[in-house]
């Protein structure tokens, strides 16, 4: 299946992927609990977290303003430390590392997108995805990178900085970036947030694609239940803890599932 054909893929209805059989672990965590403040201004991000997410699917995590939800994914990426608890990336234990190596693990294992595109606006298209290498001092590998161009629609948009993008455009050059090193997991963080409908729905698709054509890992924090119904599975968090998880959700089952939690 093409990048394109895939984006007629009716979100909610994942065929094999209704509840995913047991695959590899991508990226989990065990009692992670997140503290933040002292004394009376103590607040409990995150009470003893148990959650695993499967390599290749494509898993977003819902719940009420204020439920951990970007702190479980901060945590999971290696973005913040934990309080209490382990998180582990495949093999490797994130909360064990020091700085150094938890760096070098971010750029080499990790990819991002997040809701505001984080381009660099003197650099164009093509700098911009080549980024994470370059600070590596690696070189792409030309066939992956070409391949990733043109699935996501890029080819003659190279030499154009972040301000002669539109924000669709952006959000794909940050995809492309995310994707060219062939990280373990893809975290994406609201990636639809700064977009109108349409070029949500395309970026969305092109997640999903990534996933289904590639065999990527993406994890996305939303609050959208539209975004939601891309995914494989819906993990909901609630005061800090796992609350449920919907498999193959689509809107209506994701607002469904957000009423009982009160978001």
């Amino acid at each position: 299946m093409s990048w394109t054909s895939a984006q007629q893929t009716q979100p909610g209805h994942a065929g094999e992927y209704g509840r995913p059989q047991t695959r590899e672990t991508a990226v989990r965590a065990l009692g992670v609990q997140k503290v933040y403040g002292r004394g009376e201004n103590q607040v409990a991000a995150l009470r003893g977290v148990d959650v695993s997410f499967e390599k290749g699917a494509f898993t977003a995590i819902m719940g009420p303003s204020g439920s951990g939800k970007s702190t479980l994914m901060h945590v999971l990426a290696g973005l913040d430390t934990v309080s209490a608890g382990k998180v582990f990336l495949g093999d490797t234990e994130l909360t064990s590392l020091n700085d150094a190596k938890l760096t070098r693990l971010r750029r080499d294992r990790i990819g991002f997108v997040f809701q505001a595109f984080n381009l660099i606006p003197a650099l164009n298209a093509k700098a911009n995805i080549e980024l994470p290498l370059t600070l590596a001092r690696r070189s792409p590998d030309q066939q992956w990178y070409d391949d990733i161009v043109q699935r996501l629609g890029l080819t003659q948009r190279l030499t154009h900085r972040p301000s002669e993008l539109s924000g669709g455009q952006q959000q794909r050059v940050a995809i492309a970036r995310a994707l060219l090193p062939r990280p373990d997991v893809v975290f994406a963080d609201e990636p639809t947030g700064n977009l109108d409908s349409t070029a949500g729905a395309e970026v969305l698709s092109m997640l999903r694609a990534s996933v289904r054509e590639t065999g990527q890992t993406v994890v996305m924090v939303t609050h959208d239940p539209v975004a939601a119904s891309y995914a494989d599975r819906v993990v909901l968090l609630a005061d800090g803890a796992i609350a449920g998880e919907l498999f193959s959700p689509t809107t209506d089952s994701v607002l469904d599932a957000l009423r009982h939690l009160g978001g």
